[in-house]
């Protein structure tokens, strides 16, 4: 079986699974954006992707994603379809803030002001409006450790709205390891609630991933980051 064959039959059972979720959820499957999840995953997949209708794509560390971009760049052909949007998923620092900024279409993990400014200068300095998501922490053992605690996403939310570069898109979590999902993607559409009182433009809710995306659909995500299942497993990281 040839590497798209693979990569074919993994979206098609992906989207079998999708469809079936929001057929339980009462929900319609133009609601839910899917994003491929391409770290580690080499820019040819990311091409085939594309090829088989792919529309997004998940990145989750600089400067891979950047290399790869490049790269599906540089072998564009006359004729190919637009390359993916890019969505920077990984947790990021400050000091690399400002590279993401510059080809990164979706920032699903700004937890704290500080990165918030930081974006906004490299959008500014690439002529550019970056759309930003508020990454929810619902972690019992260590909250705080990978997103921000409930409490404090009014601060980061603001930051970001504030910013003439920035536009805020919503919210997106990860579910804690070795819990049910259910309740914290449900937790999240909550807020999204909230937010969106405050932020009406703030629609997207970032939830779910090969593993437990059937619940983010029945609670309600918009946008699930899927990789393995669509992929297989994952390369070693070089």
């Amino acid at each position: 079986m040839s590497r798209r064959d693979e990569i074919a039959a993994g979206l098609a059972e992906t989207e079998q699974r999708i469809a079936a979720a929001c057929e339980a959820a009462g929900r319609d499957r133009s609601e839910i954006t899917l994003i491929a999840v391409t770290k580690t995953y080499p820019a040819s997949d990311v091409e085939l992707l594309t090829g088989l209708g792919i529309t997004d794509m998940g990145e989750n560390r600089h400067p891979e994603a950047e290399l790869k971009l490049d790269e599906l760049r540089a072998g564009r052909q006359t004729g190919a379809p637009p390359l993916p949007r890019c969505h920077f998923l990984g947790g990021l620092q400050t000091n690399k803030a400002g590279a993401v900024a510059r080809y990164a279409d979706v920032v699903h993990s700004v937890d704290r002001v500080k990165l918030a400014n930081s974006l906004a200068r490299g959008a500014e300095a690439a002529g550019r409006t970056l759309t930003c998501l508020v990454q929810v922490d619902f972690s019992a053992t260590d909250p705080g450790r990978s997103g921000v605690v409930p409490a404090g996403i009014a601060d980061v939310a603001s930051a970001i709205a504030g910013s003439a570069h920035l536009e805020l898109g919503g919210l997106m979590t990860v579910a804690p390891l070795g819990e049910d999902p259910a309740p914290h993607f449900a937790h999240l559409v909550r807020l999204s609630q909230d937010l969106r009182a405050e932020h009406p433009e703030a629609t997207i809710i970032s939830a779910g991933m090969s593993g437990d995306f059937g619940a983010a659909i029945d609670a309600g995500a918009t946008h699930l980051r899927i990789g393995r299942s669509i992929l297989g497993e994952r390369p070693p990281a070089g």
